[in-house]
């Protein structure tokens, strides 16, 4: 493929603003179309990206020509239903973690994408900071075993508000959101299904519906544990915080900068060809159409994670 990718971007939120700063950084990608539920906010994001079309109906712009592929940065609840109408649509698609908060709706999905061919990636970011990858390669390489992985998922969000702090039109979850990302992390580092899996939470919050705290614990089939901490009731710091616990060495990793269990700095700068795992996650994406292949975090590949949540879910409803 040697004319530009082009690209509708769906959601135009916190974090659908970084996808398009991570775009404007890959050559061979044009953003066409952008989709939102404001249509005024949209534009005013459309005219800052330089984007032709901005409308508040996904529909429109999956029925355009111009559009190869989408990217979802939508709310949870409607990810798995615009996955499908995505590929339904014959487009492409990369949709952010999580795939679906439903088992059956990520199942039908990855049905349909085996169906069409198309690629169908979810956004897993973990997998594509250089931090993360460079422990992968360690284990990969034979010079690290995984042991245990100690993680703590704290953010301070006691009302609805995005990242821009502006009232979400969604509610966020613990367990279908944030306990993803290492849910799918620890198996894809111990390059081993998840094989037990125990969680608790703490009270549901009589406003927004779901629990403001949880722990997890994991072990995956060759041993490894994990045990996950996740809050919205954290004052600070803020954040997502990994500490790999392995034979050979100790590390943590916060998003894409990592130091060992002495705190000495690890050069990651090498590793990939930036340092900024939402450019790396959509250079992936845009890869994978190119050169017709799977690509790395494919709904497929990820769907074992949310297996994992569910029977986690079941457990929690008693």
């Amino acid at each position: 493929m040697t004319s530009p990718l082009r690209i509708a971007l769906a959601g135009a939120g916190a974090f659908g603003q970084k996808h398009l700063d991570a775009l404007r950084l890959i050559d061979g990608v044009e953003v066409v179309s952008l989709v939102s539920r404001d249509l005024a906010k949209t534009r005013e994001v459309a005219a800052k990206y330089g984007i032709g079309h901005a409308t508040t109906e996904l529909d429109e712009a999956l029925a355009r020509d111009d559009v190869d592929a989408v990217i979802l940065c939508t709310p949870t609840q409607l990810h798995a239903s615009q996955t499908l109408a995505c590929l339904d649509a014959g487009k492409h698609v990369q949709v952010e973690i999580p795939l679906c908060d439903v088992l059956a709706e990520g199942e039908a999905v990855v049905r349909r994408q085996r169906e069409t061919g198309l690629v169908a990636m979810c956004g897993h970011t973990r997998r594509f900071n250089p931090s993360h990858q460079w422990i992968h390669r360690r284990i990969a390489a034979g010079e690290l075993k995984l042991q245990q992985m100690d993680v703590q998922t704290y953010f301070f969000r006691r009302t609805n508000m995005n990242a821009l702090g502006e009232p979400r039109s969604w509610t966020d979850h613990l367990l279908w959101h944030h306990a993803a990302h290492t849910v799918d992390l620890f198996a894809w580092q111990c390059g081993a299904p998840v094989v037990k899996a125990h969680a608790l939470q703490g009270p549901i919050h009589p406003e927004l519906g779901i629990a403001m705290d949880m722990s997890v614990q994991l072990q995956s089939a060759n041993g490894a544990i994990c045990t996950l901490s996740l809050s919205f009731n954290n004052e600070g710091p803020l954040g997502t915080f990994f500490r790999y616990i392995g034979d050979t060495g100790t590390y943590i990793a916060r998003y894409d900068d990592l130091v060992s269990g002495r705190d000495q700095t690890i050069d990651v700068s090498q590793v990939a060809v930036s340092m900024n795992g939402i450019e790396l996650q959509d250079r992936e994406f845009v890869a994978a159409i190119r050169e017709g292949r799977e690509p790395q975090a494919s709904v497929a590949q990820v769907l074992p994670c949310y297996q994992v949540l569910h029977a986690l879910e079941q457990q929690l409803r008693g």
